[in-house]
C-alpha cells in the first residue's frame, strides 16, 4: 500500500507567494474582523499574526495602529515579502506548532484561515496553546473554512494541498473548551480575485481569553 505523503505547507506557499494577498486580502470581511479587533485594544498592544502570509492586510492594518506585531509564517518566501511589505512589524520563520510561546504574553493573536493544513488533533493543540498565551482578557482573531473535512486533498492555487476543517458549532465548541467566548461572528462567503473562482465558505470569529 503507498502512502501519499502530506504536501509540504511551507512549499506550497513559497510556490504562491505574492498571488495570495492580491487573491484573498481583499475580503471585507476579514477587514471587518480587523476594525472590530481594533476596538477592543490598547495602545501600544503586543500582537501575534500566525500564518502571516505578505503581512497584508494583517500585520501591516495592526502595525500602521500604532501595535507591536509579530508575524509568523513556515514559509520563507511570505516572511521575506512580509518583512518587505511591512517594516513596522517583525516577522519570523516558524512552525507554530514548534515555537515557544510564554504564557500570558500577548493581548491579540489572529490566525485567519492559518489551521487548515493541521491535523484535528493538531488544531486543538494549538488553539490551547494560542490562547495560554494570551493576556487575561486577551483576543483571539480567528477564521476558518467552516466545513466538516479531514485530510481532504485539493488544488489550492495550483499547488496540492490537504485540508482539515470542522464545521462552524464544532469548532465554536474548540474554542469554548480551550478557554475562550466568542464576542462576534461572521458566516459567509468570498470570491477570490482568481479566474473562473467560486465563492468559498469563511467563518471569521473574535474572541476574548475568559
Amino acid at each position: 500500500m503507498t502512502v501519499t505523503p502530506d504536501p509540504d505547507p511551507a512549499a506550497v506557499f513559497d510556490a504562491i507567494g505574492a498571488a495570495y494577498e492580491d487573491a484573498f486580502a481583499g475580503s471585507p470581511a476579514r477587514r471587518d474582523s480587523l476594525d472590530r479587533l481594533l476596538e477592543h485594544l490598547a495602545p501600544g498592544s503586543r500582537i501575534l499574526d500566525v500564518g502571516c502570509g505578505t503581512g497584508r492586510p494583517t500585520a501591516s492594518v495592526l502595525a500602521d495602529a500604532g501595535h507591536e506585531v509579530l508575524g509568523v509564517d513556515v514559509s520563507p518566501v511570505m516572511v521575506a515579502l512580509a518583512a518587505e511589505r511591512v517594516p513596522g512589524a517583525g516577522f519570523l520563520r516558524a512552525d507554530i506548532r514548534e515555537l515557544p510561546l510564554e504564557e500570558e504574553s500577548f493581548d491579540a493573536v489572529c490566525a485567519y484561515f492559518s489551521l487548515l493544513q493541521m491535523d484535528r488533533a493538531d488544531q486543538t493543540r494549538t488553539l490551547r496553546r494560542l490562547t495560554r498565551a494570551l493576556t487575561p482578557g486577551g483576543l483571539l482573531a480567528v477564521a476558518t473554512v467552516p466545513l466538516d473535512v479531514e485530510a481532504f486533498d485539493a488544488v489550492f492555487m495550483g499547488s496540492p494541498i490537504r485540508v482539515t476543517s470542522f464545521a462552524a458549532e464544532p469548532f465554536k465548541d474548540l474554542l469554548a473548551d480551550s478557554g475562550l467566548t466568542v464576542l462576534w461572528e461572521h458566516h459567509g462567503h468570498y470570491t477570490p480575485r482568481l479566474p473562473g473562482a467560486e465563492p468559498e465558505a469563511e467563518l471569521f470569529l473574535l474572541c476574548r481569553r475568559g
